[in-house]
This record gives C-alpha cells, structure tokens and sequence, in this order.
C-alpha cells in the first residue's frame, strides 16, 4: 500500500483557477475605454511573443537580475500594444499599470468546475494544503480575492522561492514548508512536465488534471489522471 498522503500540493493556474476571457480580448476591451482600438487577435498573438521574449530575457519575472515582477509584467504588456501596433507613451503606460491591477481581480478569474468543493472536502479529510505556482507575488491576493485562500497552509509562488517548475527546488521548499518526506505528498497541475512529472522526479505522488480537448498527450498510467477535480479523493485515497 502507499504511505498515506499527507500533503497536497496545487497548481493554480487552468487548475483551480483559469481566465473568464482570452488575454487578447481583455486587453482590447480595456484599451477600447481609453479610446484606443486594437483588435484582439494581434493583441493575442502579439501577447504571446512579448510574454516568451521576456521569459526567455529575464526568465521567473527577472527575480535573479533585479527586475521586480510589477516592472517585468507592465514591460510585457507595453511591448504587447506596441507590437500590436500602438504607440508608445503615457496612455500605454497608464493602460499597462490598470491590467497589472485588474489582473488581480476576481472579475479576471473563474474557478475551474469543483474547485472549492474538492479543496474544502480535502481540507475536511485532513490533509495540509499548499499552492506551488510559476506566479507572481500577485497570486496571494488573488487567491484571497476569489475565496479560496483559506484552504491554504502555505502559498508558494517561483518568484518567492526564486525558482520555477520543473525545477526541483520549488517543490523541495514546499515539502520544506509542508514538514513530510515527498512520499507522503501529492501534487495536482495541469502541465505534463511542470506538474505531473517535476513532482514525481522529487519522489512525490502526482495527479495530472486533464480537461477534454486538451490534444494528445503524453502517456500518463490512467489512475493518475483527473478528468476533473472532483475526480481526486477517490484517487488519493486509493
């Protein structure tokens, strides 16, 4: 039998939480009410070029080359417009800090189906609790903002622990802060290799969340696999 779980370990984001709307239409929509417009296809296109540039340039929000994660994103969202076609300048600058800001909110987030259901039943059960997210410092006020903070012991995001997923120092620092042995904890996440596998590579249990029309995928043995939340007890408790 396996050692009985006693942590679980979550993702955040298309796990517990995931955007009402495609980033492109958000920003369009905000840009609309400062007279601006851009269509929201080149600002999703465009979205994705800046945010990889950046990433790759000043990876886990510039956290070890002194950018604070409030500049690194309000420079992602500056070069998103001007790559869309805007022009530089006061208007954008004003535009990027309101994104920054409505990108906390819970008129931004929706909960995935079963979400503070499978949390508040977990907690129930007596398991400790903890986020491990690729996020910024934003993600504890957006948790606390969409009622779901309180299931948390802790919340780790990369740019606290100063690594990202799949890096095994994140989920070291969870395990740390959660007081088990890695088998005795379980992660939940979305992604393959920054979830399913980066968790197992530290040795512990990990659970793959796996939305319909997600694609092919790589082979993950069926017991692992969630076709939703709800989905989790039964599996853990296995």
């Amino acid at each position: 039998a396996m050692v009985r779980v006693r942590l679980l370990t979550w993702d955040v984001k298309d796990t517990l939480l995931r955007l009402r709307r495609p980033v492109g239409q958000s920003y369009a929509a905000a840009a609309l009410q400062r007279g601006l417009r851009v269509r929201p296809e080149a600002l999703g296109s465009a979205f994705r070029e800046a945010y990889g540039a950046q990433s790759q340039r000043f990876p886990n929000y510039g956290r070890g080359q002194g950018l604070s994660s409030r500049q690194w994103w309000l420079d992602v969202v500056r070069q998103t417009f001007v790559l869309a076609g805007a022009e530089d300048g006061a208007a954008l600058r004003e535009l990027a800090e309101q994104l920054y800001r409505d990108y906390c909110g819970p008129h931004t987030w929706q909960e995935l189906p079963g979400a503070s259901d499978t949390l508040r039943r977990c907690r129930q059960r007596g398991f400790r609790m903890g986020v491990v997210s690729n996020f910024d410092g934003r993600l504890e006020n957006i948790l606390c903002r969409c009622n779901l903070r309180h299931h948390f012991d802790f919340v780790l995001t990369s740019e606290a622990a100063g690594v990202a997923k799949p890096d095994r120092g994140i989920f070291e620092e969870a395990l740390r802060l959660g007081g088990v042995r890695p088998e005795q904890a379980a992660h939940v996440g979305d992604d393959y290799s920054r979830d399913y596998r980066a968790a197992r590579a530290v040795g512990m249990h990990s659970f793959l969340l796996r939305t319909a029309g997600q694609g092919p995928q790589p082979e993950v043995p069926p017991e692992h696999v969630l076709p939703t939340l709800s989905h989790l007890l039964a599996l853990v408790e296995k």
